[in-house]
């Protein structure tokens, strides 16, 4: 059905694109477009089919873009930013209550910094790091 729509919406989208091109400016200042001489309709009539044509491509674009909105509106479903985590299965876990001393307790990192931990696991090595060199103040 999205597809559907999207290729209703694209061929609107061209046709109002095309009707905006082909009608006549007001000022007439670049002084093509439009003649009065012979035909089956007049300039005027032209005109007002553009324009009524203009109006009801308009009017469909409209439709076409809020009934795309709605159906990926009802195609997306709320996602848990948990869910996505690895490792875990989607299952709710209870919260984290503090001990009776009212301050939550970390659980000690196995040797060296959290940053090292994380490095060791992402396969990163830590880099040496170099003293700052000493310069005078002066």
């Amino acid at each position: 059905m999205t597809t559907v729509l999207i290729v209703i919406h694209l061929m609107v989208v061209l046709a109002m694109i095309a009707l905006v091109l082909l009608q006549r400016s007001e000022g007439g200042a670049l002084g093509m477009g439009g003649g009065g001489g012979g035909g089956m309709m007049s300039g005027r009539g032209v005109g007002n089919l553009l324009t009524r044509t203009t109006g009801i491509l308009a009017i469909a674009f409209f439709a076409t873009s809020i009934g795309l909105t709605v159906i990926a509106r009802l195609e997306s479903r709320p996602t848990d930013i948990l869910e996505n985590l690895p490792g875990s299965d989607g299952a709710q876990t209870a919260p984290v209550t503090p001990p009776s001393g009212g301050q939550i307790q970390t659980p000690p990192t196995e040797g060296g910094s959290v940053l090292e931990g994380l490095r060791e696991r992402s396969g990163l090595e830590s880099a040496p790091q170099t003293p700052p060199a000493e310069g005078n103040g002066q």
